[in-house]
């Protein structure tokens, strides 16, 4: 009779044991995910001119754009290039002002990400507010 129990008592906590476990890999992915795609990792302003903006995509259609910095970036084998920030737009409010305003100087607020999510944008960077264009 005891026996019985005694294995009862086992199966009990082994299926215990496995739903704590699964709920702990849950959790721990779930934070991760969290991290790597909606965690911002640093946000600032950057200011240029308005290279383009564009709407692209094959599946998700997300917004684009790129500032050029004035002044000048590493040296490169065999040249100077240009200091370029490439980065998504989110709201279409947004890409419509820099849409219309291309070869304008700009300073834009961004959100840095770690992660790139497909219908965000190509880029970790989320530019998110138009702080002034001249």
């Amino acid at each position: 009779m005891t026996n019985s129990i005694d294995t009862q008592q086992k199966k009990g906590g082994f299926k215990k044991f496995i739903m704590i476990a699964i709920l702990v890999i849950l959790a721990l992915g779930a934070s991760i995910t969290y991290y790597k795609y909606f965690f911002v990792f640093g946000e600032g302003v950057k200011s240029g001119y308005l290279n383009f903006a564009v709407k692209k995509g094959n599946v998700f259609k997300t917004y684009e754009g790129k500032l050029i910095q004035e002044g000048f970036g590493q040296m490169k084998a065999g040249g100077v290039a240009s200091n370029q920030f490439e980065f998504s737009i989110e709201d279409e409010a947004i890409f419509k002002q820099l849409e219309t305003n291309s070869g304008k100087f700009f300073d834009l607020h961004y959100k840095e990400y770690h992660g790139v999510l497909p219908w965000r944008g190509n880029t970790v960077y989320v530019v998110d507010k138009v702080i002034s264009m001249k």
